[in-house]
């Protein structure tokens, strides 16, 4: 049985009626002004039509949030296919088949009717596409465990039909779109993509611009009319309704808009987030939120907060420890984990290595040199990737993102291609596993997936080489035969995602201490618990030995097992390369 941890677990906190209105009509006034009344009638109205029978509303307020079991499969609908059989189906029998207790929820990309950017173009945000299934196979994952569904709201299919009703002039998509004149100058705005900002559109009245942060197919929505946000709400609580207990908040940071400013983080969609915490708060207590913002650390962590989002994802994480195994110093990595504040009761960091998007180049700022991210960046080229570029306001183009699969970018170090492939794609993975926070495994990073470039041609996205659909008798042939990569990989992850489970100091409350160490070593302790229980992770991102002698004061007694080989752990004179120790001792 887990030990007494030695805090109080982060816990749910119901918001009762009188908070939740006094709160919520205090987002709207900042928002909407004299309006708020209004607005919150409206609010208050749709929040009383609405039943969630599969929601966690009967969470009692000492439910923890998450625990050391928590962790998470990041996976498309369609990551994995059979034939005719729906693909939602096909993906809930495997991870019945292969990985029972293992996951303790999947987020579920986005299974929309989608008309561009594998699904974060949404045309419909009430159905599922029927190439995938239908809403009994999505609900179907709650049995597996939690459900995590992307609410994306900054920005809609132009097929969607609240463009059809712009484009006609009829209500309600008329008003639900940012209309720009094109000499307006929109210089500051803060931009994640090379394309045009503005997006000429031939309408009833002529011809106008509207605001597209990511792609002409993409068209911003307009939250400074509250009929966008109230339809928002609603397809949130419809999504509560169909069994999700996490909500993503997908490209959040660019939500609100207004000439002249960077149109990023601005204060409205501190707001707005706020708002969207307390309907979750108060209807659906024990429901998480999730905001994605790929900006760097400090930019991130802004969306955190007892009134805000419970998570945030590590976007510094990936590309640091891609900078790590690859040129094999540690110190960088160790430095911005030292850096890392103590986290508010109720908020949690989601750890990650690959996801379906690419690898962050902006969370490097201010940790990098220009000369290290080219050098990051060029390598990753060497191994088959590519770079996608970002628009700056001077009009040039730097990076944004790496795109590359997580296990491709393991080929080698800045020496070239080596044979260490499966150890260091090994060694992030248990490193990024050990972390204080809640872990999440790409499915592709789980199957040790290749770059998929026959994808990218196809489709004519870069993204697509992270986003390959597996044949179902293929990837079962690949996983019983031993001797393939595909085997090797998957088996050792899932070994280590199932002792992770069982470790109590791996709580996503429980503390970081980053120790003292040579560069080519990188070493922390989660813990000690109340009972004096502790771990210490030990991890050779380098291709050669390393000595543990610089962690002599801190393996100080010979009490320490390793939770992965189950063997009582003597003091040995090196680390092999990429090899990772979990010493537990107390």
């Amino acid at each position: 049985m887990p030990q007494p941890l030695f805090f109080t677990p982060s816990t749910t906190t119901a918001l009762d009626a009188d908070a939740f209105q006094d709160r919520a009509h205090r987002h709207l006034h900042y928002l909407y002004g004299e309006r708020a009344d209004e607005v919150m009638r409206r609010l208050l109205t749709r929040l009383s039509h609405q039943t969630l029978p599969h929601a966690p509303l009967q969470n009692p307020p000492d439910i923890p949030l998450w625990s050391e079991r928590d962790q998470w499969l990041i996976t498309y609908g369609n990551s994995l296919v059979d034939g005719d059989i729906p693909p939602l189906s096909v993906l809930a029998d495997f991870l019945t088949t292969h990985l029972t207790g293992t996951f303790s929820g999947v987020h579920l990309l986005p299974f929309f009717p989608w008309s561009s950017d594998d699904g974060f173009s949404v045309i419909h945000y009430r159905e599922v596409d029927p190439a995938l299934g239908d809403w009994p196979e999505v609900r179907a994952f709650c049995e597996y465990g939690d459900l995590a569904v992307d609410l994306v709201l900054n920005h809609v299919s132009r097929e969607s039909l609240w463009f059809v009703d712009y484009l006609s002039d009829s209500q309600p998509g008329r008003d639900y779109f940012i209309e720009m004149d094109p000499e307006t100058d929109l210089s500051a705005v803060v931009r994640p993509r090379s394309s045009p900002l503005l997006v000429p559109v031939s309408t009833r009245r002529g011809t106008r611009y509207l605001w597209a942060t990511f792609s002409e197919d993409q068209i911003d929505l307009n939250f400074a009319n509250p009929d966008v946000l109230l339809e928002f709400i609603g397809i949130l609580l419809f999504y509560l309704q169909q069994g999700a207990r996490v909500i993503r908040l997908d490209a959040i940071a660019y939500l609100w808009k207004k000439a002249g400013t960077s149109s990023i983080h601005l204060p409205e969609t501190h707001e707005i987030v706020r708002l969207l915490r307390a309907v979750v708060d108060h209807i659906a207590p024990g429901t998480l939120l999730l905001t994605e913002t790929n900006v760097p650390h400090e930019e991130n962590i802004s969306y955190f907060g007892a009134d805000k989002a419970h998570m945030v994802y590590q976007f510094p994480l990936p590309p640091l420890l891609l900078h790590t195994l690859t040129s094999g110093e540690a110190g960088t990595l160790a430095a911005w984990l030292t850096s890392l504040p103590e986290l508010s009761p109720g908020c949690c960091f989601l750890n990650f290595t690959a996801s379906h998007d690419g690898i962050g180049v902006r969370p490097l700022e201010g940790w990098l040199a220009k000369h290290e991210v080219e050098a990051l960046t060029e390598l990753m080229h060497r191994f088959g990737g590519f770079v996608s570029m970002r628009r700056q306001p001077d009009g040039s183009d730097s990076p944004y993102e790496i795109n590359i699969t997580w296990f491709d970018a393991m080929k080698g170090t800045r020496r070239g291609v080596d044979h260490w492939q499966v150890p260091r794609f090994l060694c992030g993975q248990q490193l990024m596993l050990g972390l204080q926070g809640i872990p999440a495994v790409y499915v592709h990073t789980l199957t040790g997936t290749l770059n998929d470039l026959e994808g990218v041609e196809r489709s004519g996205r870069l993204r697509s080489i992270n986003r390959r659909r597996w044949q179902r008798d293929e990837l079962e042939r690949l996983l019983e035969t031993a001797s393939t990569t595909t085997h090797d990989v998957f088996f050792a992850l899932k070994t280590l995602l199932d002792v992770r489970r069982q470790e109590p100091c791996f709580h996503p409350d429980a503390s970081q201490r980053v120790l003292t160490t040579p560069s080519e070593l990188l070493a922390f302790e989660r813990g000690p618990l109340r009972d004096g229980r502790r771990l210490l992770a030990i991890h050779n991102v380098a291709d050669a030995p390393q000595p543990l002698t610089p962690l002599a004061v801190e393996l100080d007694d010979s009490h320490w097992r390793d939770i992965v080989s189950e063997t009582q752990w003597t003091p040995q004179a090196e680390l092999p390369p990429y090899a990772v120790l979990w010493l537990v001792g107390s």
